[in-house]
């Protein structure tokens, strides 16, 4: 092999390489997003089916709401954590979200898509 050729199947490996490396970014994005949305979805079922448990309806304001959902033994066993280094939010405090709002929000909702295009079947 001359010279030239070898510098060719370098710059070929590593062009490849650059590839390899974009794709598992945004395989890592596309995981962190996916594990978000379950974290969003798991709270508004759990926060869901203990109003219904409770008969609150959307709209009623519950003192201490995220305190009877999450923690050890209630609906929620941990805070979540968004995998995506996003921070979570409950912008209504202690009131119960009507149906297709959100009770917990993520910082990265916006930038990095970590909230569902639905939600309104939670």
């Amino acid at each position: 092999m001359t010279l030239l050729e070898l510098t060719v199947v370098i710059l070929v490996l590593l062009g490849l390489v650059v590839i390899l490396f974009i794709g598992a970014q945004a395989w890592r994005h596309g995981s962190d997003r996916a594990l978000c949305i379950v974290n969003l979805r798991h709270v508004q079922q759990g926060m869901r089916g203990w109003a219904n448990q409770h008969e609150y309806e959307p709209g009623m304001t519950v003192a201490g709401l995220a305190d009877f959902i999450i923690g050890p033994g209630l609906v929620v066993e941990e805070e979540p954590v968004c995998p995506g280094g996003g921070e979570y939010s409950t912008p209504g405090g202690d009131v119960i979200p009507e149906i297709g709002t959100l009770y917990l929000n993520c910082s990265l909702g916006a930038s990095w898509r970590h909230v569902p295009a639905s939600h309104d079947d939670w």
